[in-house]
């Protein structure tokens, strides 16, 4: 039998704080922050309604993944996270042993459009990361540059 390991996770939901960068000794951009994620199903209470319920996962982006959170995504900002479950462990100042799972993300990507939920996008149009240093090509008003488009004459002409 082979030997199979897979550990990733998608979440999508809504940020519950704003993020704050950190760096580490080292210099190295990190950020923690939450989100909640509905789940699909509710729970009933006693007079037969359903109850929405939703899990807070704590989610760790590192380098420019954090920089992007801090910058563009604030508390309510929907938010969708690809990464994987990483568990650690560390001993306190009182020396009990502390446990802590969270979802280390490898990519993050805006859910909401412009103008939707808490985020500031600046520039940036949704679902797209858009860094400092990246100048958009220009387009020149030149016959070459001009896309050629065909004209349809009503929909009876269309294939489907």
């Amino acid at each position: 039998m082979a030997n199979f390991n897979l550990n990733k996770v998608i979440l999508g939901g809504r940020m519950v704080a704003d993020p704050e960068l950190k760096q580490t000794t080292s210099g190295v951009p990190v950020v923690s922050f939450r989100i909640a994620v509905n789940r699909r199903f509710q729970s009933k209470t006693n007079d037969g309604q359903g109850q929405p319920q939703a899990d807070f996962l704590d989610i760790v982006a590192w380098r420019q993944q954090a920089e992007f959170v801090s910058r563009y995504f604030r508390k309510g900002s929907s938010i969708c996270v690809v990464g994987s479950i990483q568990t650690r462990s560390w001993t306190d100042q009182q020396g009990q042993k502390r446990y802590t799972t969270e979802i280390v993300a490898d990519e993050i990507n805006f859910v909401d459009s412009k103008g939707e939920g808490g985020g500031n996008y600046g520039s940036a149009p949704a679902g797209q990361y858009t860094p400092d240093s990246y100048s958009a090509p220009s387009y020149s008003s030149g016959a070459a540059n001009t896309p050629k488009f065909e004209e349809i004459s009503g929909d009876d002409d269309l294939p489907f």
